[in-house]
C-alpha cells in the first residue's frame, strides 16, 4: 500500500516526503535545497528533483515575497468588494491584484461582488489611492470599501 494520497479536490498525489518539503518551503521559501535536505534527511539533489517535479505538476506555482504590513507602517486596513464587468475571469482579477503590494489577500466570492480584497495601507490617503488604482484596472466596474476600525479576533 502506498503512502501517497490525493490533495483536496482530487488530482495530484503527494507522499509524506513531498508534504514535508512543502511544509519547509511554506515556512521559508528562500531555504536552500541543502537546508531543506538536512531537515528532510535527503540530499540537496534529491530535494531539487522533488521540488522541480512539484513545480512541473503545478503543486508549487512560484515563490514570492510576503511583506509585513505593520513593519512597513501600514496601519490602515480595509476590505474592498470588487465588482467586475461581465465575463471577467478570476485569472484576470488575480493578475490585476497581484501588482499591488498593499493587497494582503483576495478571494472570489458568492453574492453580488466578484471578489473580496483585504488591503493594508499607511493611512486613509494611501488607502484611497490604492482603491482608486484598483478601480482603474481593466475589468473592474466598481468597488465598495469597509475600513477596519479595530480587530476583534485574529
Amino acid at each position: 500500500m502506498s503512502s501517497s494520497s490525493p490533495v483536496a479536490g482530487g488530482g495530484v498525489q503527494l507522499d509524506e516526503t513531498d508534504r514535508l518539503l512543502l511544509a519547509h518551503l511554506g515556512r521559508d521559501g528562500r531555504a536552500s535545497y541543502a537546508e531543506i535536505g538536512l531537515l528532510a534527511n535527503l540530499s540537496a539533489t534529491a530535494v531539487r528533483r522533488r521540488i522541480d517535479r512539484l513545480r512541473a505538476r503545478g503543486v508549487v506555482r512560484g515563490f514570492t515575497v510576503v511583506l509585513d504590513p505593520e513593519l512597513l507602517g501600514w496601519q490602515t486596513e480595509a476590505f474592498v468588494e470588487v465588482y467586475c464587468r461581465e465575463r471577467t475571469a478570476p485569472e484576470e482579477i488575480l493578475a490585476s491584484l497581484r501588482q499591488f503590494p498593499e493587497v494582503v489577500a483576495a478571494w472570489t466570492v458568492t453574492g453580488d461582488p466578484d471578489a473580496l480584497v483585504h488591503l493594508r495601507a499607511a493611512d486613509t490617503r494611501h488607502l484611497e489611492a490604492v482603491i482608486e488604482r484598483i478601480r482603474k484596472e481593466p475589468g473592474v466596474q466598481r468597488s465598495r470599501s469597509s475600513v477596519v476600525l479595530s480587530r476583534l479576533i485574529g
